[in-house]
């Protein structure tokens, strides 16, 4: 047993060794697995062979998150070159929607504004943006009048999330009625909790107490039905729906 113990960090080394060979491996991985013995095999794993083991969309995504918890705005810096480079409007929208991303409401309205031109210039999704980036500036009389343009231009464009940010911005400017009525359209429309959790919530501060609990108890009433998938994805709006009743 012990004679195995000590030949095992050996055996698996020319296991190894043999797999960077037969795989086409950078051949510096031989002289690292021979001579940093459990370190060189430690690196190997890691970098080599879990990574291709994990190869599905969950490890991608977990990698993605811990590169961006290592250097948060490297994906920023990377569509920020891109737009420059290439000056087309589908990497400056990018560029723009990582802004967002990242609260830089200011910076995202602008590129946004800059690519509103020409083809462009009336864009719903533009336009969208655009207003989302007012909105998160705290320019909300702004954001609400990009959107009832971006309507009178696009009459047939429909988005929930622009919806929703119609009636926050109604909400916000003090448009308390029709933000109710806003929000009490969305809230049995709105692919998620949120518009009826908004809903409940702004009924609650008018005073409305009651209309509001029965608006948190049928959207968790239909919560408890739908897909674990759902239930997860909106747990915190669901939450506060709980503590609405």
């Amino acid at each position: 047993m012990a004679y195995l113990i000590l030949a095992a960090p050996i055996i698996i080394q020319v296991l190894l060794i043999v797999h960077v060979i037969r795989t086409g491996r950078n051949f510096i991985w031989i002289w690292v697995l021979a001579l940093l013995s459990y370190a060189g095999i430690i690196a190997y794993l890691v970098v080599e062979i879990i990574p291709q083991m994990l190869n599905s969309r969950t490890a991608q995504a977990t990698r993605r998150n811990v590169r961006r918890a290592l250097d948060p705005e490297a994906q920023l810096r990377r569509l920020q070159t891109e737009a420059q480079v290439t000056h087309n409007v589908a990497s400056n929208q990018r560029y723009a929607e990582e802004l967002l991303r990242h609260d830089r409401f200011a910076e995202a309205a602008g590129v946004y504004r800059s690519i509103l031109t020409g083809l462009y210039e009336h864009d719903p999704d533009l336009m969208l943006g655009l207003a989302r980036a007012q909105f998160g500036a705290g320019e909300v009389a702004a954001a609400r009048a990009t959107l009832d343009e971006a309507i009178r231009l696009n009459p047939q464009f429909r988005s929930p999330e622009g919806h929703l940010l119609y009636a926050r911005a109604l909400e916000a400017e003090g448009n308390v009625g029709k933000a109710l009525e806003e929000y009490r359209t969305l809230s049995t429309s709105y692919p998620g909790a949120e518009a009826a959790v908004r809903y409940a919530q702004l009924l609650r501060a008018q005073g409305r107490t009651e209309e509001s609990r029965t608006v948190a108890r049928e959207l968790l009433e239909q919560a408890r039905i739908a897909p674990a998938h759902y239930r997860r994805a909106q747990r915190d709006w669901l939450d506060t729906a709980q503590r609405l009743l």
